[in-house]
C-alpha cells in the first residue's frame, strides 16, 4: 500500500459499502483479516502497511423488464495504490459467453480509466454494469446455454479468532451460548490476549463471527481460518463433519491464571492444551514464537 491517505479511502470506502449493502446475498467480503489489517493501519495500531490485499463482491439482481431473473456478480481487490489506479475488477454472468465477458470487462475498464481516476470506483463500476450489461448478453439463445443449477458447497470451518483481552462476563457468555447455539464446537480463553476457536458448518461459524465482532472490542480479528470440502452426500455429511473436528465440545478454559489481576493465562499450557488437540502450530500464528 503506497500509504495513509490510501488506506484511509479504502476503508471509508469498504464501510459504505457495508452500510449499502447489509445483506451477505448482496456484499461480501472475503477476507476478513485483510480488512482487520486494513482498519489497524489506519487506526495506527499496525506500525507498516498489510500486506494482505481486501478482497469483496457485490451481487446484483436485475429487475427490468427485459433483464428481470439476471444475475451477476462484481469482485474487487484492492491493489497498493487504489484509488490512484484502477483496482482488479471482475464481473461473473451466467447470461455472458466468454467473448461478451472479454468485451464487458474491456469496455468497463475503460469507462473508470477516463472517469474515476484517482477517486474510488466501486460504485461507479457496479451501476455501470447495471446499465450496460444488457449490451453484451446475446438476445440470441442458441448461442447461450442455460448455467446449470448448483447447491453451494458446504465447507467444515474451522476459525482462530484473537482478542486483545476478553474480560467482560457478559461477552464470555455470549460467547458460550452462541457456540452452543450454532451447533459448534472449540474453546475459549478469557484474559489476556483473549483466544477463540469455534469449528463447524462454515455457515455457523460466520454467524458465531457475525455476532461476535459487532460487540465492544479494543482489538478483535480473524487470526486463522481453515476450510474443507465436505462430503456432497448428505448421509456421509455429518460423519465427515465430527471426523475434522479437533475438540468433542465447546468450553470456557482457564491455565493458571497469573498477574497482578489474574489475568495472564499459562501459555505453556496454552501450548500443551493445543498440542494434544492437534493444532500446536497455531500457537505460532497467536504469537510469533514456537511454543514449547
Amino acid at each position: 500500500m503506497a500509504g495513509i491517505e490510501e488506506a484511509e479511502a479504502q476503508l471509508s470506502e469498504i464501510e459504505l459499502l457495508t452500510s449499502m449493502f447489509p445483506s451477505k446475498d448482496e456484499f461480501v467480503i472475503k477476507d476478513q483479516l485483510a480488512l482487520a489489517e486494513l482498519r489497524e493501519y489506519v487506526e495506527g495500531t499496525l506500525d507498516s502497511p498489510p500486506s494482505s490485499r481486501p478482497e469483496f463482491v457485490i451481487q446484483h439482481k436485475m429487475d427490468t423488464e427485459s433483464m428481470e431473473g439476471v444475475t451477476f456478480a462484481v469482485s474487487f481487490m484492492y491493489v497498493l495504490d487504489y484509488p490512484n489506479v484502477l483496482p482488479d475488477i471482475s464481473v461473473r454472468c451466467a447470461e455472458l459467453s466468454r467473448a461478451q465477458q472479454t468485451q464487458l470487462h474491456m469496455d468497463m475498464n475503460s469507462f473508470l480509466k477516463e472517469n474515476c481516476c484517482g477517486e474510488v470506483c466501486v460504485l461507479s463500476a457496479v451501476e455501470w454494469v447495471k446499465d450496460n450489461i444488457h449490451r453484451y448478453i446475446s438476445k440470441n439463445p442458441s448461442t447461450t446455454a442455460p448455467a446449470p443449477i448448483t447447491q453451494p458447497e458446504e465447507m467444515f470451518t474451522r476459525l482462530w479468532i484473537y482478542s486483545h483481552h476478553i474480560y467482560n462476563k457478559s461477552k464470555r457468555k455470549n460467547i458460550l451460548e452462541w457456540a452452543h447455539d450454532l451447533g459448534l464446537t472449540g474453546f475459549s480463553m478469557p484474559g489476556k490476549p483473549g483466544v477463540v476457536c469455534v469449528e463447524g458448518l462454515q455457515t455457523s461459524c460466520e454467524e458465531f463471527w457475525a455476532r461476535v465482532k459487532v460487540l465492544t472490542w479494543k482489538r478483535i480479528l480473524i487470526r486463522h481460518r481453515e476450510d474443507i470440502p465436505l462430503d456432497s452426500e448428505v448421509g456421509h455429511r455429518e460423519e465427515t463433519l465430527s471426523s475434522f473436528r479437533k475438540f468433542s465440545g465447546f468450553e470456557e478454559t482457564i491455565f493458571d491464571p497469573r498477574g497482578s489481576r489474574g489475568n495472564h493465562m499459562d501459555l505453556g499450557q496454552l501450548y500443551q492444551f493445543l498440542n494434544e488437540k492437534g493444532c500446536g502450530d497455531i500457537f505460532q500464528l497467536y504469537f510469533g514464537i514456537e511454543g514449547r
